[in-house]
C-alpha cells in the first residue's frame, strides 16, 4: 500500500524541517539578516512587545497554578509483567490508560523506570544553557531550516503573533540521522546526557504504545510497527517570567502530529488542557517525577477517534521561570496513517489512507488557512471601526 501513496515534498526535508510540540505544527520565526532577535531571557521589559499580545479570545482563562486533578496519574509499576501469573497488574494499567485516552487524551505516569538522576542532570544542564549569554545560544540559531538547534518562540507562518519561550530542539531519531553539530556544546556533559535520556524515553514510548495496541485487540509491537522508524523529536522549552502573563501564550493552543508525546515538567505549572473545543481549559497539575503524555493526531487516526488527541497550551506568569522537556514519537514520514481496528458500528474518521507526510501538511495548510482568516477578519473589523468615526 506504502508504494501506492506518493509523498508530496521531500521527505528528508519533512525530517529537518518539522517544528516542535510541542510543537511540530509551527514554522519557525525568520530573522532580517543582520537584524538581533529579541530574547524574553534577555529582557527588562515590563510590558509586552505588540508581537507577543494574543487576541482576546486566545489569552489564558485559568491562572497557571489554578491546579486540577482531572488529568489521572497512573503508576506503571507491573507493566512489564507477562499474561498469566502477575499480568492482572498490566491489565489495570491497560485499563487506566484506555480510560484517559477515551476521556481527554492525556494522563501521566509515575514507576516510568527513567531514571530520576538523568531527569535531574537534563533540567540542570538545560537551566544552564539559557542561563548563558544571547550570543552563545545563538551560535545554535536554527532558523532558516537548519536541523536542530536553538530558536526564539515561534509562530504560523502569516501569523503575526509569537510565543513566549526560547526553545532547543535535538532530532535525536533515527540515531543515524542525527546532526551532533546542532546539538549544542555548552554547558559540558548536556549531549551525553540528551543521548542517553532519548534511548529512555523511547523505550517508554515504546512500552506506552504496546498497552494502547493490546487495548485495541491488535498485537503489542502494532502501533511501533505503524510508525515504519519512528522519529524522536527532543524539544525543551524555557519559559521566563513574563510581564504581562494574562496577555499572551507560552505555547498557543495546538494538537501534536505525531503518534504519543513525553513530557517532563517541572513543579511551577503551565501546562492547560480542555475536552470541550476550549471552552474551558484546566491546569495540569505537577506531579514529581512524572510524564505528563499526550496523544497525539497519528495515534488518534490509528484508533478510528476512539483515542482522543490532546487539546493543550501552556501558559506563562510574572513570578516564576518555567522548563520541560518534550519527547515527540513520531511516525516516518512515509508512514501510512489509517484506522488499524475499527470496532462495530464505527464510521472510519479517515476517508483514505495517506502518509504522515501528506497528513502533516494538510494540518499545516489548515492551520495557515484559519490564522489568514482570522487576520483578514480582524483588518475588516479595524476598517468598519474607521468608517464609523469618520463617518
Amino acid at each position: 500500500m506504502a508504494n501506492d501513496l506518493q509523498v508530496t515534498y521531500n521527505l528528508e526535508q519533512f525530517r529537518c524541517t518539522e517544528e516542535e510540540e510541542e510543537e511540530e505544527e509551527k514554522g519557525r520565526e525568520e530573522m532580517a539578516p543582520g537584524a538581533a532577535p529579541f530574547l524574553p531571557t534577555a529582557t527588562d521589559e515590563k510590558t509586552l512587545r505588540p508581537s507577543f499580545v494574543r487576541d482576546e479570545d486566545e489569552r489564558p482563562k485559568v491562572a497557571y497554578n489554578q491546579f486540577s486533578n482531572d488529568i489521572p496519574v497512573i503508576s506503571l509499576a507491573g507493566i512489564d509483567d507477562e499474561e498469566g501469573a502477575g499480568g492482572e497488574k498490566r491489565e489495570e494499567i491497560r485499563r487506566k490508560i484506555v480510560a484517559a485516552c477515551e476521556d481527554w487524551g492525556i494522563f501521566q505516569v509515575v514507576d516510568h523506570g527513567v531514571d530520576a538522576e538523568l531527569v535531574s542532570e537534563m533540567t540542570r544542564l538545560a537551566k544552564e544553557f539559557f542561563a548563558l549569554p544571547p550570543e552563545e545560544k545563538l551560535r545554535f540559531d536554527m532558523s532558516g531550516g537548519k536541523k536542530g538547534g536553538f530558536i526564539v518562540s515561534s509562530h504560523l507562518q502569516g501569523e503575526a503573533v509569537q510565543d513566549w519561550r526560547e526553545i532547543v530542539t535535538f532530532f535525536s531519531h533515527p540515531v543515524g540521522a542525527r546532526d551532533y553539530s546542532r546539538w549544542p556544546d555548552k554547558p559540558e556533559g548536556w549531549r551525553s546526557a540528551v543521548d542517553s535520556y532519548s534511548e529512555k524515553l523511547m523505550v517508554l514510548a515504546c512500552k506506552l504504545l504496546g498497552v494502547l495496541s493490546e487495548a485495541m485487540g491488535l498485537e503489542k509491537e502494532a502501533l511501533t510497527k505503524a510508525c515504519v522508524d519512528m522519529d524522536q523529536k527532543l524539544v525543551v522549552n524555557f519559559y521566563p517570567r513574563c510581564p504581562q502573563p494574562d496577555l499572551t501564550l507560552g505555547l498557543k493552543r495546538h494538537t501534536d502530529p505525531g503518534t504519543i508525546t513525553l513530557l517532563y515538567q517541572d513543579q511551577v505549572g503551565g501546562l492547560q488542557a480542555t475536552k470541550d473545543g476550549g471552552k474551558t481549559w484546566i491546569a495540569v497539575q505537577p506531579v514529581e517525577a512524572a510524564f505528563v503524555v499526550n496523544l497525539g493526531d497519528h495515534g488518534h487516526y490509528l484508533s478510528n477517534g476512539r483515542f482522543k488527541n490532546a487539546d493543550h497550551q501552556a501558559v506563562v506568569n510574572s513570578n516564576y521561570e518555567r522548563l520541560s522537556i518534550a519527547a515527540f514519537q513520531n511516525p516516518a514520514p512515509e508512514a501510512i496513517v489509517y484506522p488499524l481496528a475499527i470496532r462495530e458500528g464505527e464510521k472510519l474518521v479517515l476517508d483514505e489512507p495517506i502518509t504522515f507526510a501528506e497528513m502533516y501538511r494538510r494540518k499545516m495548510s489548515k492551520d495557515l488557512e484559519l490564522a489568514k482568516l482570522k487576520k483578514a477578519k480582524e483588518v475588516a473589523s479595524q476598517h468598519k471601526a474607521l468608517n464609523e468615526i469618520l463617518a
